[in-house]
């Protein structure tokens, strides 16, 4: 049994080896490359190696292989919401679940690269099998590296994460957790999220039935509004950007609750700069919110790791602002000249379709992009094969 999982092990990472071969010569030669017909081809800033990700994706829908475990001892679930502000982990879920539809999805863990094991739902969930209440994750599940536990435990790898916390389980079991590869959203560097190895998910809000917002989004010229923000004081950055901001200036419009009469995804769409301030997390889905209308986000938050960073270059279609610079707003957002600015938004727009949901997924959209965080981190890392 020990033999066939090595010979398993040493085919993955001569498979793997291949896919960074590939990667390497697309980088060097500047060149795309494709077995077929393409719609969309990466090119532009907004990526940080356009040649990298294209042949990255590739390689990744050629050969990236997922096993999903089913649901485990109470109280592993495999659902999440599919609507409202944890949308993506119900949808990701739902999509990788979906057995015998998702081509990443192996037939039997030895076919798999990854092994995924959800634990994550709402915080409180009747089990419908035993009437209890039990107290389930929200936000997480995890990836293990192939082989792994089978390798170091001497087994076939079954087993069931202690419910707790997703973003701290690393602190309680530090050599279980070592060889992870988690998908938070709450990717707050602070708190033990790790950029290199952990994959920042970016929170969705989805409209009930909905796959996204309505597209509201203004071209650049029929957007006077400077700034717009409506939302909950939830951290002391929101209260800092109230204490200068709430419903002072005309044309940086701040507001908690949003008056009556006003919509909020129109004055997203009518404004030209939306800031994104942290919340209960460093995380929001205004960000998601930002893009979806073509405004270009304006992130202000300590220690956060934004989404699909290893790809995209978020300097060419957002804007910083350190806390200590919130007074200065304003300011700083009138001295991007009209060239910057209209540079910015085509960016954002060019950008939406790697934050748009599709089910089924389809290349380039989140849940490809995703995967793809997973597939470059699983790239990086070869696995140790007993002799």
């Amino acid at each position: 049994m020990m033999e066939k999982k090595n010979r398993s092990l040493t085919r993955f990472e001569e498979d793997l080896a291949r896919a960074r071969a590939a990667i390497q010569k697309a980088v060097l030669s500047k060149n795309y490359s494709s077995d077929k017909e393409v719609t969309f081809i990466p090119k532009g800033c907004i990526y940080r190696n356009q040649y990298a990700f294209h042949q990255s994706h590739r390689e990744m829908v050629k050969r990236f292989k997922i096993w999903t475990y089913r649901e485990g001892v109470q109280p592993i679930f495999h659902e999440g919401p599919v609507n409202n502000i944890y949308a993506i982990e119900g949808q990701f879920i739902d999509e990788m679940d979906f057995i015998g539809k998702s081509p990443f999805m192996a037939k039997h863990p030895d076919e798999a690269h990854a092994l995924l094991q959800l634990t994550m739902s709402r915080l409180w969930q009747t089990d419908i099998r035993t009437g209890i209440e039990v107290v389930v994750l929200t936000i997480s599940w995890f990836l293990v590296m192939t082989g792994y536990l089978g390798i170091e435990k001497g087994s076939n790898a079954k087993w069931d994460i202690p419910v707790k916390v997703a973003a701290s389980v690393s602190y309680a079991s530090p050599e279980l957790c070592k060889n992870f590869i988690r998908v938070l959203c709450n990717t707050n560097t602070s708190e033990g999220f790790r950029p290199g190895k952990d994959v920042s998910l970016p929170e969705v809000y989805l409209p009930f039935g909905k796959l996204g917002p309505p597209r509201l989004g203004q071209p650049p010229n029929n957007r006077p509004i400077i700034a717009f923000f409506a939302g909950g004081a939830h951290d002391i950055i929101r209260k800092i950007l109230f204490e200068h901001w709430k419903e002072k200036d005309n044309e940086v419009l701040i507001y908690g609750r949003l008056p009556i009469g006003k919509n909020y995804t129109k004055l997203m769409g009518q404004s030209k700069f939306c800031p994104c301030p942290s919340g209960y997390e460093v995380a929001s889905p205004r960000v998601m919110e930002a893009i979806h209308a073509g405004c270009v986000p304006v992130m202000i938050s300590d220690n956060y790791s934004l989404s699909f960073n290893d790809v995209l270059d978020w300097s060419q279609f957002s804007v910083q602002i350190p806390v200590p610079k919130i007074p200065e707003i304003k300011n700083i957002l009138e001295g991007k000249s009209r060239d910057k600015y209209l540079k910015m938004q085509e960016r954002v727009v060019r950008v939406q379709r790697h934050f748009v949901l599709n089910r089924p997924t389809s290349p380039f959209d989140i849940i490809h992009m995703i995967l793809h965080s997973v597939w470059l981190r699983r790239l990086n890392f070869e696995l140790p094969v007993p002799h």
